[in-house]
């Protein structure tokens, strides 16, 4: 049995909707801490560096394991700041963030499952027998990418230069 590569889009638009709630609701509500105004970006850095590895290179044996290697690191790098989200956030928020956390790795291997389709369309099909691709996955993969870098680019603009704490600002928004 075959099953569409469109569900494979699934947990792209999960932690879609989830990241811009996060953010046009959690973090516009409490504004940002400067540890969080950085590290924000820099999560978004370590996914831009696993797509990256798909747009540029075949999927070989050594860009597989490279991949590997840097969905691992995201993965846990995303949940760097955890720790001290305590202090900051609310209990929506955390709950949220885990949900965030569980649909990660289910995005990155989302990602390398349409991998095949941006190098050798007609392969795709024989490397993955189980899936079958629709002939929009790379164009989709692009777009996303694109999309994925104007958001890391709109973290660090609006966070650490356009947005300015003022005199009234809480606990939450002082670094």
């Amino acid at each position: 049995m075959m099953i569409s590569s469109r569900y494979l889009l699934l947990p792209f638009a999960a932690q879609m909707l989830c990241m811009l709630f996060d953010e046009f609701y959690f973090h516009w509500q409490r504004k940002l801490p400067r540890w969080e105004r950085l590290g924000h970006p820099l999560d978004t850095l370590t996914v831009l560096m696993c797509w990256s590895v798909i747009l540029l290179v075949p999927p070989t044996a050594g860009a597989i394991t490279l991949y590997a290697g840097l969905s691992l690191f995201s993965c846990l790098f995303v949940t760097k700041d955890e720790w001290v989200h305590q202090a900051y956030c609310p209990a929506g928020e955390h709950w949220l963030h885990a949900v965030l956390f569980v649909l990660h790795p289910l995005l990155l291997i989302s990602a390398a499952l349409l991998w095949p389709t941006l190098h050798a369309p007609n392969a795709a099909a024989v490397a993955f027998g189980w899936i079958r691709y629709e002939g929009f996955e790379g164009t989709f993969f692009a777009v996303n990418s694109l999309l994925t870098l104007l958001f890391g680019f709109y973290q660090l603009l609006y966070w650490n230069v356009i947005w300015k704490a003022n005199s009234s600002t809480t606990k939450s928004t002082k670094s």
